[in-house]
């Protein structure tokens, strides 16, 4: 039986803030939340889709249900070290998380359509099942990054998470690489995550309104994929400009 907790239910919400911002938040949340025990930590994550990247398109849409799969690591992947397969489901705003443990290279072979997993659980049918729904899921970007996590101090469902250092790829799509690839935020900012289970505590909105903290509609893997197609389009208008010009001076007449 696992020891990790395999179900989440809760509100995410999400800011971008600067590093001015930061430190000055990080101040005034003295006696409010603290740093969790395992200080900074790498999280390395694969996001799995279909060839057509569906999954993420329809997230995009901002539909009133969408869900997500990725295989997680905390640190650089071992083939024998603890991973977790998640799935991520939001249903009017509310995010509920599902998630099992396994070797890394097991999992991975699992998902990769190379192996199978030895447990059996509720869970594991409903990783099946979300794997027959999709046909030709396979990995498409990993995205990495480093998190401080605060606990509320009388609120232990509160949750408090700064990102920096938010890399995504779409090649080398193993763990065992390590954090790698480009960063998708500006120089200096962070993204900030409150997970609470009930309702916002009224101190953090009067802080937030004071530090002009405000809420942002983020996805890491999402802005990875905007950042991916946007460039695929780029390269194809300047084939298509290419094209056309060498076109048109191929077929130049010159009259005498």
């Amino acid at each position: 039986m696992s020891t990790f907790q395999e179900v989440f239910k809760r509100t995410e919400i999400k800011y971008l803030i600067s590093s001015e911002q930061y430190e000055a938040l990080r101040q005034r949340l003295q006696g409010i939340a603290e740093v969790d025990r395992y200080g900074e930590s790498d999280i390395l994550n694969i996001y799995y889709d279909t060839p057509d990247f569906s999954l993420i398109r329809t997230s995009l849409e901002k539909p009133v249900y969408k869900e997500k799969l990725r295989l997680r690591t905390y640190g650089t992947a071992k083939d024998e070290g603890t991973s977790f397969i998640e799935i991520k489901k939001k249903y009017k705003g509310v995010v509920y998380k599902r998630r099992i443990d396994a070797p890394y290279r097991r999992a991975k072979d699992y998902l990769d359509g190379r192996g199978e997993l030895l447990q059996t659980s509720q869970i594991k049918s409903e990783i099946d099942a979300f794997k027959r729904g999709y046909a030709g899921l396979r990995p498409a970007m990993a995205i990495s990054y480093k998190r401080i996590a605060m606990a509320g101090i009388q609120d232990p469902n509160l949750r408090i998470t700064f990102d920096r250092n938010i890399l995504w790829r779409t090649d080398h799509l193993e763990l065992t690489k390590g954090p790698a690839g480009e960063d998708l935020l500006q120089p200096g900012q962070r993204l900030m995550e409150v997970k609470i289970a009930n309702a916002f505590p009224m101190e953090l909105s009067r802080i937030f309104s004071e530090l002009g903290i405000f809420p942002v509609s983020f996805s890491k893997y999402g802005r990875g994929y905007e950042v991916m197609m946007n460039r695929r389009l780029a390269g194809a208008c300047i084939y298509q400009l290419a094209g056309a010009a060498k076109s048109q001076s191929g077929s130049a007449v010159v009259y005498a």
